[in-house]
């Protein structure tokens, strides 16, 4: 079964819900956690797992064989990404906007392109506390996190569950990591913000035709529009975690919340159960 904790926006407490979810359940199923969030992703700092081995992930950008150019400008006219700007004299190439598509390549009348790897960051896995751990780390000042998305999920372990910890927003890395979920828990908080990027999130997974159900976080602040919202649209509240200092300062430490207070595991195993009754 694989479980995507998603969210509109950023900050409404993705990881806390993932990396307590996957706690909760490793005693009694075969765990795996992929952290997907590979521009910023810190579900390690909460799982402190020791890492056993890590790739690195490159996509394939053009380099132009001056001596057989003809500078005929197909390349640029077939590149969705504006990667390629051809000149009368010179072929210029912008690798940080190459999507790694080969039209250009493939299309070039006089075969004067060929491909070369561009290293854009690493995939990393091992274990942690009796999970499998997955993440990806995209390198700073790169824009092309779905690469990366895609070769963590090439780690898929079918035998159990698996939990991805989704990109926050829901552009393109969104959807490359939610994508053949059987459900998505979307994690939002009771303000006009969460309730903004929640319909944002709702549009997208219900595109997907995937599941979902909402954990309230920070419940006790903002208004009722969240709740209001859910019941006009049919969507099930799973769980709903307070505003509480004590797991704010646990969060803040790096302590998954079921550790620093056990008292919540018996509340992410019913969440798991209410998953697995709405899940197609």
């Amino acid at each position: 079964m694989i479980i995507s904790v998603a969210s509109g926006k950023g900050g409404t407490g993705k990881t806390l819900v993932s990396t307590s979810l996957a706690l909760s359940l490793k005693d009694s199923h075969k765990v795996m956690l992929l952290d997907c969030d590979v521009e910023e992703p810190n579900a390690h700092v909460f799982l402190k797992p020791a890492i056993a081995s890590s790739e690195a992930v490159s996509i394939p950008v053009p380099k132009v064989d001056e001596t057989k150019c003809t500078h005929c400008g197909e390349c640029a006219e077939v590149c969705a990404y504006n990667a390629i700007a051809v000149t009368k004299q010179k072929v210029l190439i912008f690798p940080e906007l190459c999507h790694g598509c080969g039209a250009c390549s493939y299309l070039c009348p006089e075969k004067a392109i060929s491909e070369e790897p561009r290293e854009i960051g690493v995939v990393e896995w091992g274990q942690a506390d009796g999970l499998e751990f997955v993440h990806g780390k995209l390198t700073v000042g790169e824009a092309m996190a779905p690469p990366i998305i895609r070769k963590v999920r090439e780690h898929f372990n079918s035998d159990g569950v698996v939990i991805v910890d989704i990109p926050p927003g829901t552009s393109c890395p969104v959807v490359e990591a939610i994508k053949d979920s059987d459900f998505c828990l979307l994690v939002t908080e009771p303000t006009p913000f969460g309730l903004n990027d929640l319909v944002l999130a709702v549009e997208t997974v219900r595109e997907l035709n995937i599941p979902c159900g909402i954990v309230l976080n920070r419940a006790g602040v903002g208004d009722a529009g969240v709740e209001e919202y859910c019941r006009k649209e049919n969507i099930p509240i799973l769980l709903t975690i307070p505003l509480d200092t004590e797991i704010a300062r646990l969060y803040s430490n790096g302590v998954p919340l079921v550790e620093g207070m056990p008292e919540w595991k018996d509340s992410f195993r019913k969440l798991f159960n209410r998953i697995k009754g709405n899940s197609r």
